[in-house]
């Protein structure tokens, strides 16, 4: 049985789950989908188009599925948001949906989107990505699995952040992330690997000594990125190195450049190795 509080706006055509409450003066329009057992808090915003999985809170001022900010979406586009299983949406997030026909914007599974922050048309986000207050997502980009993007971080249309990437507070992104890789700065460059996330996800020491030389190939050795990748490829085979070098070869806006320094390199040697 749902809870719905009698000052809700509730459309036509809604399909609800079981166990969900929906709090005072929350608005879900026409047609959206709900599973079962979300919390909506008061004042939220689930506008047309929409899907939401199970076990969701969506906080107070939260819009979901508005229409996108883009010139050239055309009135009467028929086009969705779909939200997976165990998301925290925190307080006056929005999250646009797609902008072309039938598309779509997407969000994974246990995500936590904290206040204030924006997720523009068409983007996809992952599983367990952590974004905190007022990032902004622009049209199009893709967060992958267990990213995480600290606050005030801006990522430019069609950029790309790898599995298990972390971006430091106030970064501009141009430019695609790769995954393992810590990064941060306007614009963004690689600054090591993010040693504390790959060893909370139980990645091997082994692995991350693959990850820190294929680091240190793509940024300190002077290669192109193409030769850089070809001696990775030759010399490094676990299958987070063919991951990681897959994605930099799919980059199509190319990838972010590094910085380099001999003590922030030891820094990210002795943290890599722990």
């Amino acid at each position: 049985m749902n809870q719905i509080h009698p000052s809700a706006v509730i459309g036509k055509n809604i399909v609800f789950g079981d166990g969900n409450e929906i709090g005072p003066n929350a608005v879900i329009q026409d047609g959206v989908k709900i599973g079962s057992r979300n919390m909506i808090y008061p004042n939220a915003h689930i506008s047309t188009g929409t899907e939401i999985g199970d076990v969701n809170e969506i906080h107070m001022g939260a819009v979901i599925g508005h229409v996108p900010q883009d010139l050239a979406f055309k009135k009467g586009t028929s086009s969705f948001t779909r939200i997976g299983d165990r998301n925290i949406l925190r307080e006056y997030s929005t999250i646009h949906r797609g902008t072309k026909e039938g598309s779509a914007t997407v969000i994974g599974d246990d995500n936590y989107l904290m206040a204030n922050t924006h997720v523009a048309h068409n983007c996809v986000i992952g599983n367990r990505v952590i974004m905190v207050n007022l990032v902004a997502l622009s049209g199009y980009c893709v967060v992958e699995d267990q990213a995480f993007i600290s606050g005030m971080v801006g990522l430019h249309q069609f950029t790309r952040v790898g599995r298990l990437a972390i971006l430091s507070a106030l970064s501009a992104v141009n430019k695609d992330v790769p995954p393992f890789f810590m990064a941060g700065g306007r614009p963004a460059r690689a600054q090591g690997l993010n040693a504390v996330g790959l060893r909370r996800a139980g990645v091997t020491l082994a692995v991350r000594e693959e990850i820190k030389q294929a680091f240190k190939y793509l940024y300190r050795s002077g290669f192109s990125v193409s030769h850089a990748l070809e001696v990775i490829e030759s010399e490094l085979h676990s299958p987070e190195i063919k991951y990681l070098v897959s994605f930099v070869r799919a980059a199509k806006r190319g990838i972010i450049t590094g910085r380099a320094s001999a003590v922030e390199m030891e820094e990210v040697d002795e943290s890599a190795g722990e």
